[in-house]
């Protein structure tokens, strides 16, 4: 096939095919990856073992290679979860950073695993069986069983699965130093989770549709009796619409074949499903459909679509049309910024599928075929906003990386980590979509709003608090919350390290919990911030982190990139106080 570059009008000097810099980009450059194989990671395992008998664990204790990806600067990371034996415990994990050789630099744990270290931790005792009492099939069947009245005459997207796990119960105590303190005064470091105690349980996953619309569930099944432990929503979306209706004239990269133009960018991404990076066309259906053909390389007509038309004349095509800039701009920012390739760091290719469903106000992630898909919206304009694409394709890079559990806090870090990823690739896109750094400019802080008909944003990043449900600091009952609205006071410590705050207590921009000098805090750029998260999320986070864990591992990031008595550590540290997690630091002092 010959590759054709698409050029509707002029958009600036923008340039989407700009080759990887020949040098390092910049603190957070990924490594190339290393092929994984049965030699590299029984060696790994066999590092491990060794530590064991110093973490006072016997041979019950083991361990078991989750997924491996690219680190910075030559290193590897892998990602280990440690069993019982044989049975992976739920949460309990380790971030292992390799060098070149595969030897192990650091480890970075679950605050869990971290408690379960220690000498005098209490793990599943001597008669904790891991035979199961009902078969994995009969977890399935409750777990749907659970969901019916959620997803009445819903069919499977993908067969249900079931993996056997020991389950760890959890409660939350306060730290002995907190003991005193009033409710209302408690800070994200006052609190900590212990395991009350542990249980035999199948992880279930289902993914499927129902009256139309994707119901994905993991529910947690008990394997001696089949009661619900817990479960949770793993639909990764945004509510709203959009469109390139939104940025002009843009280039996008198609293919020719026979006479065809397909939506294939085949610059960006190798494998997958359509052998690069692709669009298809759902045509109001929730399968993904076929991709994208014209005769001509020009496409959309930049209108919303008409309800009820076309989904492959000019208008139909609109929604194609953003969904390719949307992706091609956010594969460039994680390539150019980090040397990051794709959603997995490994170059696997991924699609979005457009018109999905019928005046969809939804955007999402599906782990399912690691895609994404948007809808034309009726109470919003069509989902293709740049900032809402690149919200959705972050979910891809934490699902290949630290996995945050979807509920929780580690649910709402989840959520607030694809905001991040969408504010920066709206400031590389508006920047002009080349470089190996975020311009300072070029993002609004506002997810979402030129999807709104009314202009009112889905979340302000700033002041979360003014969508009505979402809060702008940490206290004890956001792991209550819906996973979007537990999200803010993470999107509000993100806009602070890179923005700065405002001594201002008027203002959005003003924090109660900054005591320390100066009251406003100083940002460090955008830039600089996501470098910081995204070396946290990538090589640090587990799927447990939480709101004190992420502070505790952002200052250990910053202190890799920049320094660990540098500016940007205290950043961090005034960044998570401004929302109620750690003590707040003068700016002059150290970390």
């Amino acid at each position: 096939m010959n590759k054709r570059k698409m050029l509707l009008a002029s958009f600036g000097a923008l340039s989407l095919t700009a080759a990887m810099p020949a040098g390092a980009a910049g603190p957070g450059t990924m490594s190339p990856a290393v092929a994984p194989s049965p030699q590299v990671d029984a060696a790994l395992l066999a590092q491990l073992d060794a530590r064991r008998a110093a973490r006072g664990q016997d041979a019950r204790f083991g361990y078991a290679v989750i997924k491996r990806h690219p680190g910075a600067q030559g290193t590897q990371i892998a990602r280990v979860a440690h069993t019982f034996k044989g049975v992976p415990i739920f949460g309990f994990e380790s971030v292992l950073v390799l060098d070149a050789n595969g030897k192990i630099v650091s480890e970075s744990d679950s605050e869990q695993r971290a408690n379960f270290a220690k000498p005098d931790a209490a793990g599943p005792g001597a008669d904790f069986s891991v035979v199961p009492a009902i078969s994995s099939k009969a977890a399935i069947d409750a777990a749907l069983a659970s969901l019916a009245p959620l997803a009445p005459s819903a069919r499977h997207e993908t067969p249900p699965s079931a993996e056997l796990i020991v389950w760890p119960a959890l409660r939350t105590e306060r730290v002995p130093e907190a003991r005193d303190k009033p409710e209302a005064a408690l800070n994200a470091l006052d609190v900590q989770d212990v395991v009350d105690h542990f249980e035999l349980a199948y992880l279930v996953h289902t993914r499927m549709v129902a009256r139309d619309k994707p119901a994905y569930h993991d529910t947690v099944v008990a394997a001696r009796d089949g009661s619900i432990l817990a479960q949770w929503s793993m639909l990764q979306t945004v509510v709203g619409v959009g469109h390139s209706q939104y940025n002009g004239d843009v280039p996008i990269n198609t293919t020719a074949n026979n006479g065809k133009f397909r939506m294939i960018d085949d610059t960006r991404g190798t494998g997958g499903t359509f052998g690069a990076m692709a669009i298809t066309n759902a045509d109001h259906g929730t399968s993904a459909g076929d991709v994208y053909v014209n005769d001509t390389n020009t496409w959309g007509d930049g209108k919303q679509y008409v309800a009820g038309g076309s989904t492959t004349n000019a208008n139909g095509q609109t929604a194609a049309v953003n969904a390719m800039w949307g992706l091609m701009n956010t594969y460039d920012t994680l390539k150019n910024v980090f040397n990051w390739l794709s959603l997995d760091g490994h170059n696997t290719a991924t699609y979005i599928a457009a018109h999905v469903n019928t005046a969809y106000d939804n955007a999402y992630y599906s782990d399912t075929c690691r895609c994404m898909f948007i809808g034309d919206g009726s109470s919003f304009y069509s989902l293709g906003s740049i900032d809402v694409i690149g919200h959705e394709m972050g979910h891809g890079v934490t699902a290949a990386t630290s996995n945050l559990t979807y509920s929780g806090e580690s649910g709402g870090l989840n959520e607030s980590s694809s905001d991040i990823n969408g504010e920066a690739v709206e400031a590389y896109a508006r920047g002009g979509g080349r470089g190996d750094g975020i311009p300072l400019t070029g993002n609004d802080w506002m997810m979402g709003k030129e999807i709104s008909k009314t202009g009112t944003p889905l979340r302000w990043m700033y002041r979360p608090s003014k969508d009505g449900n979402s809060p702008d600091a940490w206290s004890k009952s956001i792991k209550r919350l819906d996973v979007h609205y537990s999200s803010g006071p993470n999107n509000r410590m993100f806009y602070f390290l890179a923005q700065g705050s405002s001594a201002d207590k008027a203002g959005d921009y003003y924090s109660q919990y900054l005591v320390k000098r100066p009251a406003a805090m100083t940002g460090i750029g955008i830039d600089k911030a996501y470098r910081i998260w995204f070396n946290a999320n990538t090589t640090k986070f587990t799927s447990s982190t939480n709101y004190a864990d992420a502070r505790a591992k952002m200052i250990e990031a910053a202190g890799e990139l920049y320094g660990k008595s540098s500016r940007e550590v205290i950043a961090v540290q005034r960044a998570y106080a401004a929302i109620n997690v750690g003590p707040d630091v003068d700016e002059a002092a150290g970390p």
